[in-house]
């Protein structure tokens, strides 16, 4: 039997820490369509050439580098462009960095795993905890031309690592692979075009607090009028005074606009971003800001009503309501979600899913336990092998987004989110839960008596129902049985209460005032009855 690894003890999910808000440019002019185009072309222009600038100092570049970038951005545009495109771009190379650091670790993952499996004899059968031979000859040759293969790439990843070498497509890799499968896209080369020329345009400025409105560049007012601060070479389009052009739409931020409209009057810093969906012909701005970190309650505050147990699943959370002893309450509950289609759809669904589960949560106010997952290294095929289905599986369950999600809106709700190690919860839940939970109406999943482990970890209690049972000497030495309630929970150890009339064929009634006595267990020099055992004559005859 094989060592279990430790488990990791239960911990509240800290809060968001900022706020990002969307409306829609709605009844913008050609003329405005045409200045915005011409503004974010021009400042992505820039915003390329700077990027392209970092990447070629690498782990050379300093605050002397950067000054020297910003001032000659700010030649074509004006200082606060340029410091926003060179802030953007430092998060891109920082994001790309730890890419290609994410990048190394599979690798690496990869050419252990192939080279134990290679080790081994052919066709010999692996484990829970580790693969076997593989199952051929040929499939074994295959695999040492892999090997080479992905040797080599790690050698030039770690190369570039060292070199402090990265690549960035502003715009997207994906959509610039999408060039060359149109047809398999259902694109034509002039919408490719045009998602192109909109990935690749800058329109974001960063807030600056005790500024007019918390933005001096793109600027929106408490009545929703937009400004944008043109840079020099556009200046000849300003409509306004200073330079800048005013659109002709309004926005009213629908979700959390008090608190947006609170901030800007009080000139708090408030970053924006204008962007084109070139699918639906809409323009859309995005404000957003940094928040305090929320501070999260206790963890035995959290407990203190029972939690609501999560099992995430690729297309459905099982979830069972549990008391603060452990226990089951009610019958499971299943918050279905279909992750086909497009992303907005996905999305859609997953937050409709969240929303049902909150409200759930919240009626019976419940803290919410689900599992810290991480599939970062359980997607390799080298793992895996050809359980292609189980890759596809796990690569489809939306786990980070799904807990951003969740923690984003549990917030709003004062909901405490409990995230727990997810260790053994499937096997352990379907060992232990299974049976008891089994009626002739309700035969429960895997998933759902998962979900019950996953609530008695988060309140700390073992998933395991009952300890070992007592020896046949029945000795105190052994513990309390069960562990439903916790040791300092009043009335655990203390005597049953006295019911008049007869409990057992041994004590009649009147007798069992003293059943929490210790002369009623059985023990060297100690009475076992109150009284003398007496055996009843036996009748022979009718």
């Amino acid at each position: 039997m094989g060592v279990l690894r430790e488990i990791g003890t239960p911990s509240v999910v800290p809060g968001p820490c900022g706020v990002a808000l969307r409306d829609r440019l709605k009844h913008l002019t050609t003329e405005d369509e045409k200045v915005l185009r011409l503004v974010g072309d021009h400042l992505g222009m820039l915003a390329s050439l700077d990027l392209k600038a970092r990447c070629a100092a690498g782990l050379e570049h300093d605050a002397e580098r950067w000054a020297e970038r910003k001032r000659a951005l700010t030649v074509e545009s004006s200082s606060r462009w340029a410091g926003s495109i060179t802030k953007t771009t430092h998060d891109q190379w920082a994001l790309a960095r730890r890419g290609q650091l994410a990048h190394i670790h599979s690798l690496e993952a990869g050419v252990r795993t192939i080279g134990h499996r290679l080790s081994l004899p052919v066709g010999e059968e692996g484990s829970r905890r580790a693969a076997g031979g593989y199952r051929s000859k040929r499939e074994w040759f295959t695999k040492t031309r892999r090997l080479h293969v992905l040797e080599d790439r790690l050698q030039a990843a770690r190369a570039d690592w060292e070199a402090g070498v990265v690549r960035v497509v502003r715009g997207g890799k994906r959509l610039l692979s999408t060039r060359h499968h149109l047809q398999t896209a259902g694109l034509t080369e002039q919408q490719w075009r045009a998602r192109w020329r909109a990935g690749r345009r800058f329109l974001k400025a960063d807030g600056e607090s005790g500024k007019r409105f918390g933005n001096e560049t793109i600027r929106v007012t408490p009545d929703g009028e937009v400004s944008i601060k043109l840079p020099a070479p556009l200046a000849h389009l300003a409509n306004a005074p200073h330079g800048r052009y005013v659109l002709a739409c309004r926005v009213a931020f629908a979700h959390r606009g008090e608190q947006w409209r609170d901030r800007i009057q009080t000139h708090r810093a408030v970053a924006y971003r204008i962007h084109e969906d070139t699918s639906r012909g809409r323009w859309y701005l995005s404000a957003s800001w940094t928040i305090p970190a929320v501070k999260t309650v206790p963890l035995a505050a959290a407990r203190t009503r029972g939690v609501v147990g999560v099992d995430t699943n690729a297309d459905h959370l099982a979830a069972w309501r549990l008391d603060p002893h452990g226990n089951p309450v009610g019958e499971p509950v299943c918050f279905e979600y279909d992750l086909s289609g497009t992303s907005a759809h996905r999305d859609a669904q997953i937050r409709h899913a969240l929303i049902h589960l909150l409200h759930f949560a919240r009626r019976h106010d419940l803290a919410v336990a689900i599992e810290d997952l991480d599939f970062s290294a359980e997607k390799t095929r080298e793992k895996h092998g050809r359980r292609k289905k189980f890759r596809k599986l796990i690569s489809g369950m939306p786990v980070a987004r799904l807990r951003a999600r969740l923690v984003s809106m549990a917030a709003e709700l004062g909901i405490p989110i409990v995230a727990v190690d997810p260790a053994y919860t499937s096997r352990w839940g379907a060992q232990h839960w299974r049976k008891p939970l089994t009626s002739t109406h309700r035969k429960p999943t895997r998933h759902q008596t998962a979900a019950v482990a996953i609530g008695r970890r988060a309140l700390g209690h073992p998933i395991r129902r009952r300890t070992a049972p007592p020896p046949a000497h029945r000795s105190d030495k052994q513990g309390h049985r069960t562990v439903q309630a916790g040791p300092t929970v009043p009335g655990r150890e203390e005597p049953r209460p006295h019911i008049p009339g007869p409990r057992t064929r041994s004590v009649r009634a009147g007798r069992g005032a003293n059943a929490g006595n210790q002369d009623t267990q059985h023990r060297s020099g100690r009475p076992a009855e109150h009284e003398p055992w007496r055996q009843d004559s036996l009748l022979l005859s009718l």
